[in-house]
């Protein structure tokens, strides 16, 4: 069973993908209001950059009927995290700003149980994620 309510996140995301750009763009530009430092961990092209989270995202809700598969998934995203100086203090910072953004583009919509279920989910993907750093370090470790 997943930690988080799989029909109120694909529910919900039904809201977000037909503004999935708009919903992109602000997604990081209130990460980068709240900690520019992390700034300097993306490429020139936000939009691009923006482009590719949502993707990653809807990639992340087509996969919730299929856990092993998502876990995977999460793992191999969370290796790539590592290897672009991702850390685990960023991750809380990017989930806080996905709800945040999440809660200001769909308004009344993102109520206490959607709110709820995208923070489990978040945090079912940081976590998985950072299994998946923890295995690149582990490996880079053993090469060094």
């Amino acid at each position: 069973m997943q930690p988080f309510p799989a029909d109120v996140i694909r529910t919900s995301f039904a809201l977000v993908e037909p503004r999935a750009e708009e919903i992109g763009r602000a997604f990081y530009a209130r990460l980068f209001a709240h900690e520019p430092s992390v700034r300097s961990l993306f490429g020139s092209d936000i939009e691009a950059q923006a482009g590719r989270l949502m993707q990653m995202i809807a990639a992340a809700v087509r996969l919730l009927d299929r856990p092993a598969e998502l876990e995977s998934a999460l793992h191999a995203l969370g290796e790539r995290h590592q290897g672009y100086g991702v850390t685990a203090a960023h991750y809380p910072l990017v989930g806080q700003a996905l709800i945040d953004t999440l809660a200001a583009k769909l308004g009344p919509a993102f109520d206490g149980e959607v709110r709820a279920a995208w923070r489990d989910f978040y945090a079912y993907v940081e976590s998985t994620m950072q299994v998946g750093a923890s295995f690149a370090a582990d490996a880079r470790a053993r090469v060094a």
